[in-house]
């Protein structure tokens, strides 16, 4: 399958924005190569490539958390993409909130914004 993106520029790897579709809240940042792509595409759920443990995830694939892909977008280079979701559960941050941007910076530090929607001891079992 040829998208023409551009995998070469990050040594096989693409970023991907995951988006909420109907909020527009930025969920993730993750990265993905073509065959985490591909999957993607062809599986209709987010799939990426997972630098620390050099291997293809499927978000989602321990949580149940998984994020159904609405829309993919893709940049003027051709070296990123939005993929627009409908999250299937009640958070995407292994952390236990919503948004991997729970965080905000005021006056120098970093600030909880959000509420944490869900236990990642109880849905990971403490390997978060």
């Amino acid at each position: 399958m040829d998208f023409n993106l551009n995998f070469d520029k990050q040594d096989g790897l693409i970023t991907a924005v995951v988006q909420d579709h109907v909020t527009n809240r930025v969920l993730m940042v993750g990265y993905m190569n073509e065959e985490a792509f591909q999957k993607t595409v062809e599986t209709g759920f987010t799939t990426f490539w997972s630098r620390s443990r050099s291997k293809l995830w499927m978000k989602g694939e321990t949580s149940g958390h998984r994020l159904l892909v609405k829309s993919i977008a893709t940049d003027c280079d051709q070296d990123a993409v939005l993929v627009k979701v409908e999250a299937q559960g009640p958070g995407v941050c292994h952390a236990g909130y919503e948004s991997c941007f729970y965080r905000a910076l005021e006056n120098g530090q970093w600030v909880e914004q959000d509420q944490p929607t869900y236990s990642p001891e109880a849905v990971y079992g403490g390997i978060v």
